[in-house]
């Protein structure tokens, strides 16, 4: 069954960089959108980006277009959020997500739909101070 462990979370000072990473295993053929997210206590959770790992399209939430980099390393079996210009807005717990295509496309509109998403991580916290 598919399973995604997020790492790479931390405390950073605002306009510093993290990278986080999301290892993915037991993804079938189909499951080949891998979206990241992220939720603060009382918030509903938010898509930041997304990726089709077959053709690399990527989709970003307008908060973090420009700062935010969503990458793939299919020999690792890894999904990347490359952080940078970090701001306090952007504390958050972040998840990384996956689902099919044929359940979710348009990957744009999915980043806004999380319960369209059937796997999830356990989440890596973002701190920015």
């Amino acid at each position: 069954h598919v399973q995604l462990v997020e790492s790479g979370g931390g405390s950073v000072q605002a306009g510093g960089s993290l990278r986080l990473s999301c290892e993915v295993s037991g993804i079938t053929e189909g499951t080949n959108c891998i979206g990241w997210f992220r939720q603060t206590p009382g918030k509903e959770r938010e898509g930041v980006a997304a990726i089709m790992l077959l053709g690399a399209t990527t989709y970003y939430d307008d908060s973090v277009k420009g700062r935010f980099t969503i990458s793939q390393d299919n020999a690792k079996n890894m999904v990347y959020l490359q952080a940078n210009s970090l701001k306090a807005e952007d504390t958050a717990m972040y998840y990384c997500a996956a689902e099919k295509a044929s359940v979710i496309m348009p990957l744009g509109g999915a980043l806004y739909r999380p319960t369209l998403w059937g796997y999830w991580g356990q989440g890596t916290q973002v701190t920015v101070s």
